[in-house]
C-alpha cells in the first residue's frame, strides 16, 4: 500500500501548497520531540553524575569536588573514542545543516545528525563548556533532510524543510517561535521570502507547541524587571555593539588557536578531548559556573549583583572552558555560551560606563543588549537574536536597543573577520561558504558538463596551405591543432590561416593559440569563466588533464555564460519559493 500511495503524497506535497505547509508542521513536531528527548537525556547525565536535581541547572551549583571535576576528562574519553571510531569507518566528514544547505542542495545524512546529536549529548552532559543548539539544529535538519527526500522533493523545497527543521530545534529549545524561524531563514536557508514564511513558521509553532506540552523546554530565559527606555538610552548600547563584536572576533579566534594548538602538541586525537576535559574540570574547581552551556550561571547573574572583579574573573574563565572543550574536540556549539558570555560582558559594561556617561546605564538591560551583541558576533543571526529579545522581554523598546546593538556588532565582525563560528570552523576545514545561501549548483556545473565533443583536430605539421584546402574560408571559425602524440598544441583562428602576408608552404605552427590556456573537466563554471576572461579567447579547448593533455571537448565562453545565466535564475527562483520556468509552463 506505501509503495502505491507515496507517489501521490509526492505530487500532493510538490503541487499544494498547504499540504508543504503540513509537511513542515509535521517536521516541527519531530524537531520538539527530538529536542525535548536530547535535553532530557542531558539533564539525566547531568543529574548521575554531578548529584544535581533533574529540575537544577548544573552551572548554578557552588562547588564540585575534586572526583567531579575528571568527569569532563571521562566524557572526553568517550567522545574521543567515538571520533575515532567514526574516522575508522567512515572517509567523509559530518555535514551540518549550514553546509549541507549551501553545498548539498539540503541533503544531509541521518545517520551523521544522530551521531552529532549523542555526541553533543555525551559533550554536554559529562559538562564540557559547550552548548546544545548545535545537536538540536543538526536533529531537526537531519529529520526534515530524510523526509524530503523520501517524498522526492525538488532542491529548493528539500532546502526550505531543512530550514523548517532547525527552526523548530531553536524554537522548542527557546520557547521562542519567532527566534526560530529567522534562525532558519538567516542562518539555515540563508534568504527570506514570502513563500517560505508558511512552513517555516508553521514548523516553529508547532515545534514550541511541542515542548510546552511536555513541559519541557531546556533554554528558557527569564529577564527581571527593568526601568523605561527612551531613544536617549541608544548611544551607550552603540558602544556596547562595538565592544561586542570585537571581542566576538577575538573568542572564535581563540577557539581555532586552542584547536591549532592540540594539533602541534602530536597528541593523538581520541586523547586531545581527555586533555580538554581536564582543563574544563580544573577550571570547574575554582568556577562551576563554566561547566556545560550555562543556563543556570546566566539565570544567576541576570538577578545577581556581582563586582566588576567577579564578572571579568568569570568571563576570562567561561571563554577558556569554552575554548578548550571545543578546540579539544568535543562535539557543540557556542550559541547558549555566547549568550551568557554577553550577559557578563553586558554588566562589566554598565559598571565601567556609569561613572563616565552622562545617563546611567541600567545593569539588567545591558545584560539583555550584551547577551544579544554578543550571540550576535559569534552565532551571526541578528533578527532571530533581537527577536529572542522581544520574546524574553516582551518589551518593544529594548527590542529596538538590542537591534541596533546587534547591527553594530554584525557590522563589525563582517568587516574584521566575514564569518560567524559556523562558517569559520568550515573555512578553517578549507571550505568558501560565508552563508548558508545555495551556491553548490556551482561546483555541479562543471565544464565537463557544458563542453561539446565533437572535436576536429589537425596536426601541428599540416602545412598552411594543405590547411586551407581541408577547412575552406567560413567553414569554422576556430580548430584544434595536435602534436605527434595526440597532445593540445594550440588553437588556429581560421582567417588568420587566409591572412595575405601568411607563408602557405609553412605548417600552421606559427600561427597557434592559446598553447597554455586549456580547460579541465572538473573545472566549475567560475574557474572556467575566470580562464576565458584572462586567456580573452571565444572558444578553448576541454583537455583530459595537465599532463596528457588529451583534448576531449570544446567550450564557448557564450555557452558557459548562457548556462550560468540559466543555472542562476533556477536558483534565484528556488531561493524565491518560485517554480522553475518549465514546470510553470507545463501547468
Amino acid at each position: 500500500m506505501r509503495a502505491l500511495r507515496l507517489p501521490r503524497l509526492q505530487i500532493l506535497v510538490r503541487q499544494r501548497e498547504a499540504a508543504f505547509v503540513v509537511l513542515a508542521a509535521l517536521v516541527g513536531v519531530l524537531s520538539g520531540l527530538a529536542v525535548s528527548a536530547m535535553g532530557f537525556l542531558t539533564q539525566l547525565l547531568h543529574s548521575l553524575l554531578y548529584d544535581v536535581a533533574l529540575t537544577d541547572r548544573l552551572s548554578a551549583i557552588e562547588a564540585i569536588t575534586s572526583e567531579q571535576a575528571l568527569i569532563p576528562a571521562v566524557g572526553g574519553l568517550f567522545v574521543g573514542l567515538s571520533a575515532w571510531l567514526i574516522a575508522r569507518f567512515r572517509t567523509s566528514h559530518l555535514v551540518d545543516p549550514i553546509e549541507a544547505n549551501a553545498l548539498h542542495g539540503g541533503r544531509l545524512s541521518l545517520s551523521d545528525s544522530v551521531i552529532v546529536a549523542g555526541q553533543t549529548i555525551l559533550s554536554n552532559g559529562f559538562g564540557a563548556s559547550v552548548g546544545m543548539e548545535a545537536g538540536y539544529t543538526q536533529m531537526g535538519s537531519g529529520l526534515a533532510s530524510r523526509l524530503a527526500r523520501l517524498l522526492n522533493l525538488r532542491r529548493a523545497d528539500v532546502r526550505v524543510l531543512v530550514g523548517c527543521g532547525a527552526a523548530g530545534a531553536i524554537s522548542s529549545a527557546f520557547n521562542a517561535p519567532l527566534t526560530g524561524a529567522f534562525y532558519g531563514f538567516e542562518l539555515i536557508i540563508g534568504v527570506y521570502s514570502i513563500a517560505t514564511v508558511a512552513p517555516v513558521m508553521a514548523s516553529a509553532l508547532a515545534a514550541m507547541l511541542v515542548t510546552r506540552l511536555l513541559g519541557t523546554v531546556p533554554n528558557m530565559i527569564e529577564v527581571p524587571p527593568f526601568p523605561n527606555l527612551s531613544a536617549a538610552d541608544y548611544f551607550p548600547f552603540l558602544i556596547l555593539g562595538l565592544v561586542a563584536g570585537i571581542v566576538s572576533v577575538g573568542i572564535m579566534r581563540l577557539v581555532t588557536f586552542v584547536e591549532k594548538g592540540f594539533v602541534a602538541t602530536r597528541c593523538p586525537s581520541v586523547l586531545r578531548p581527555v586533555l580538554g576535559g581536564l582543563g574544563v574540570g580544573g577550571i570547574a574547581l575554582v568556577m562551576p559556573q563554566v561547566l556545560s552551556a550555562g543556563h543556570g550561571a546566566l539565570h544567576v547573574e541576570l538577578e545577581g549583583g556581582s563586582t566588576i572583579w567577579a564578572l571579568a574573573l568569570l568571563f576570562g574563565a567561561k571563554v577558556a572552558a569554552a575554548a578548550l572543550s571545543l578546540g579539544s574536540g568535543f562535539r557543540g556549539g557556542l550559541f547558549f555560551a555566547s549568550l551568557f558570555l554577553g550577559v557578563l560582558l553586558g554588566k562589566i559594561f554598565s559598571i565601567m560606563a556609569n561613572p563616565v556617561m552622562p545617563l546611567a546605564v541600567d545593569p539588567t538591560v545591558s545584560a539583555v543588549v550584551g547577551m544579544a551583541s554578543l550571540a550576535v558576533g559569534i552565532v551571526g543571526g541578528p533578527l532571530s537574536v533581537t527577536f529572542l529579545a522581544l520574546e524574553t522581554t516582551g518589551d518593544l523598546t529594548i527590542t529596538g536597543i538590542v537591534l541596533t546593538a546587534s547591527i553594530m556588532a554584525a557590522i563589525v565582525v563582517r568587516q574584521t573577520f566575514g564569518y560567524s563560528f559556523s562558517t569559520w570552523r568550515l573555512h578553517v576545514r578549507g571550505e568558501t561558504i560565508r552563508s548558508a545561501q545555495d551556491v553548490g549548483w556551482l561546483r555541479t556545473l562543471t565544464v565537463g558538463r557544458m563542453m561539446r565533443g565533437d572535436v576536429k583536430s589537425v596536426p601541428v605539421s599540416l602545412s598552411l596551405a594543405e590547411f586551407r584546402k581541408r577547412f575552406p574560408l567560413g567553414s569554422s571559425q576556430r580548430v584544434v591543432a595536435v602534436d605527434e602524440s595526440e597532445r593540445y598544441a594550440g588553437i588556429v583562428l581560421v582567417p588568420e590561416a587566409y591572412a595575405p602576408e601568411a607563408d602557405t608552404k609553412a605548417n600552421i605552427v606559427s600561427i597557434l593559440r592559446h598553447k597554455d590556456d586549456m580547460l579541465l573537466p572538473a573545472m566549475n563554471v567560475k574557474h572556467a569563466a575566470s580562464i576565458f576572461d584572462q586567456s580573452q579567447s571565444e572558444e578553448l579547448a576541454v583537455v583530459d588533464n595537465r599532463l596528457n593533455r588529451k583534448v576531449v571537448g570544446l567550450l564557448t565562453e557564450s555557452h558557459l555564460l548562457r548556462r550560468y545565466s540559466e543555472e542562476l535564475d533556477k536558483a534565484h527562483r528556488g531561493a524565491l519559493g518560485e517554480e522553475p520556468a518549465d514546470e510553470a509552463a507545463i501547468r
